[in-house]
């Protein structure tokens, strides 16, 4: 039996993460993209780079790593974050006015879309009124049938009620932490509880699963059906940056392949696992 190769998609930032001693590709929906490739899935990045030098070295490591990508070369620079560890948690701060404010959907692009079984996206990248519209123009030519991901990724200030709610209206699978519900919770007026207000959302959006994770203590995965609760595996962390974007990667591939709640929940946990041993959001495992 020949099994189907799903198309992915990610949409949004693609940067540099830059630490003290390092820079290392990443971006959420790059991140994802990334781990949803390497689980088996035809994955392709949406974003833009500037016409430099950073530029280009994210080009030839996408090259590198077999990733396929449409990507818009602008007159603005490449996209960087600096990060600071902190006992392996990241802090950010992103910088403004970046190529991947000014994403546009060329023809391969749109093709790719139109055959996609699942696009992953966030606020962050929807900061900028060009590559907002350029966002909801790829939610509206992906098929009904397809996934459609709202990876929250809350980042300083660069959300909005708005964004999140047009997000949401799209939206058929939400992923999110407890930092990030508390400020749903404060916007839509959700119950004090965790569970409640994640129930609460999920119906208020008609989703089809809602994956809330809760640092060391793990993560909760909802459906029509079940409730699945995981803590976190014992590893040696050297940094958690992708962990969360790994997590939804093998929450997108186990939903495609039709697994029950229980191994998709499992597998995400192992990946993300997997992910925070070694350093940066996109290793070479």
């Amino acid at each position: 039996m020949i099994r189907k190769k799903f198309n992915v998609v990610g949409i949004g930032e693609l940067l540099w993460d830059v630490l003290p001693d390092s820079k290392e590709l990443g971006g959420a929906p790059a991140n994802f993209t990334y781990h949803a490739n390497y689980l088996g899935a035809n994955s392709t990045i949406i974003s833009a780079v500037g016409d430099d030098e950073l530029g280009e070295e994210i080009l030839l490591l996408l090259k590198e790593r077999n990733l396929k990508y449409t990507i818009n070369i602008v007159e603005y620079p490449t996209g960087e974050v600096s990060v600071q560890l902190d006992n392996g948690i990241p802090n950010y701060v992103i910088h403004e006015n970046v190529a991947w404010d000014f994403i546009k959907l060329k023809k391969e692009a749109i093709s790719i879309l139109k055959k996609a079984d699942a696009i992953c996206f966030g606020t962050l990248s929807q900061r900028s009124k060009e590559s907002f519209k350029t966002i909801q123009k790829a939610l509206n030519l992906v098929p009904a049938t397809a996934l459609k991901i709202f990876d929250v990724n809350f980042r300083q200030s660069y959300y909005s009620k708005n964004i999140i709610e047009n997000s949401l209206k799209y939206a058929n699978v939400l992923k999110l932490n407890d930092e990030e519900l508390i400020i749903l919770s404060n916007m839509f007026n959700l119950p004090n509880s965790q569970d409640e207000a994640c129930k609460k959302l999920f119906n208020q959006f008609d989703l089809k699963l809602l994956a809330l994770t809760i640092g060391s203590k793990g993560s909760v995965l909802f459906n029509q059906k079940e409730i699945s609760r995981y803590s976190v595996p014992k590893v040696v962390v050297v940094d958690t940056i992708g962990a969360g974007d790994s997590f939804t990667a093998a929450l997108v591939v186990g939903m495609l392949k039709g697994k029950s709640l229980e191994q998709i929940h499992k597998d995400a946990n192992e990946h993300a696992a997997k992910v925070c041993m070694y350093r940066g959001a996109t290793p070479t495992f």
